[in-house]
């Protein structure tokens, strides 16, 4: 039986950090930049087939993160029959009373495995995407009001499309085939930054979702 859920899932607990690690926080800021590092994993955030969940939903400072696999009836899942397509879902939510701005150059980022598939042996499969071409613009460009959700969602083998726009990206399809049966692992990690009047940047966060083609 497939582990599947409705996206929508219980409301999400903000992420209670051990006094140590608070008080390494200012050096973490320091060393670490904006963007994919394999150095550090502050923060990793696991889901398998053997988990109750199919999503993965944190809080860090006031920024809600989701990210989950879907299957062709858009429900959360992390096992898909044969033959099966699949779509990714990533999403951030301003859950704080304030304005904030937020470049999503993780998407385009060549050194980020964002949407990227592996198999349980580490070879790459590939992204549903090629890097796209952005234009380059100051993050000014990229609003995010309170309660405002950004969110992206791709299917694996694209469908017909071949070329298709987000933000100020344009992307190109992968047009990937199916995959078989086995377990496969599809992940990322990223220090995002949300610029305002109160600038917030999370410590590397790791994202990995583990699934099963049966």
């Amino acid at each position: 039986m497939a582990h599947k859920q409705k996206l929508k899932i219980m409301k999400p607990k903000k992420l209670k950090l051990p006094t140590t690690l608070l008080l390494l926080l200012p050096l973490c800021v320091v060393l670490l930049g904006s963007g994919c590092d394999d150095d550090y994993e502050q923060d990793i955030w696991e889901i398998s087939p053997d988990s109750k969940i199919a999503v993965i939903q944190k809080e860090v400072d006031g920024i809600e993160f989701k990210f989950c696999l879907l299957n062709e009836n858009d429900e959360a899942a992390t096992v898909f029959n044969k033959g099966e397509d699949f779509s990714f879902y990533f999403s951030v939510t301003n859950n704080n009373n304030k304005d904030l701005y937020f470049d999503p150059d993780f998407v385009s980022s060549e050194d980020c495995s964002f949407f990227q598939v592996n198999d349980e042996g580490n070879s790459i499969i590939g992204k549903p995407y090629e890097t796209p071409i952005v234009t380059t613009i100051g993050y000014a460009a990229y609003p995010f009001i309170a309660d405002e959700t950004v969110e992206i969602k791709m299917q694996w083998t694209n469908g017909n499309d071949t070329v298709w726009y987000w933000k100020y990206g344009k992307f190109y399809s992968k047009s990937q085939d199916i995959l078989g049966k086995g377990s496969y692992y599809t992940g990322f990690q990223y220090s995002f930054q949300f610029r305002g009047d109160k600038p917030i940047k999370t410590d590397t966060l790791t994202f990995k979702i583990n699934f099963e083609i049966q």
